[in-house]
């Protein structure tokens, strides 16, 4: 990360603007490899009548996440540590280390879920970014095209 302050002495950089007024800049920063990832992920069922019933919460997020990780990777999977960022309904957002977002990734997606009451239920990677602006807003724009 890359941060200067234009008022600590060197020259400011400034522009005219089309009123013919001088703008300065005061600050500039420049994030180069951010030391977290983000992750959105879903809570699914095989069975359609228990769907609109699936509630998670942060110790089942955990749990969930934790036996993923251990089946895909052991001890190593089992030591990413995970920070529960939301959970809402079947939702929920997740930040890991950069480095250990595509192993969780792919051990979440290769995990086979748990079966409650004859039916299985997966957690699906919704989406996965290193910025968490660009996971929050897009809810709902899997369903924009497909009515």
């Amino acid at each position: 990360m890359t941060t200067e302050n234009s008022s600590a002495g060197d020259a400011p950089a400034s522009t005219w603007r089309a009123t013919g007024q001088k703008s300065h800049e005061l600050l500039t920063c420049t994030i180069k490899a951010p030391i977290f990832s983000y992750t959105h992920l879903e809570l699914i069922s095989e069975s359609p009548t228990t769907q609109e019933a699936l509630e998670l919460d942060n110790l089942q997020v955990r749990s969930y996440c934790n036996a993923a990780l251990a089946q895909f990777l052991g001890a190593t999977g089992s030591a990413i540590p995970i920070d529960i960022l939301k959970v809402e309904g079947a939702q929920c957002w997740l930040r890991v280390p950069r480095q250990d977002l595509s192993p969780f990734a792919a051990a979440i997606t290769a995990w086979a879920g748990v079966s409650d009451q004859g039916s299985r239920r997966v957690l699906r990677v919704k989406q996965c970014s290193d910025y968490l602006g660009a996971i929050v807003g897009t809810d709902g724009q899997d369903k924009l095209w497909s009515s």
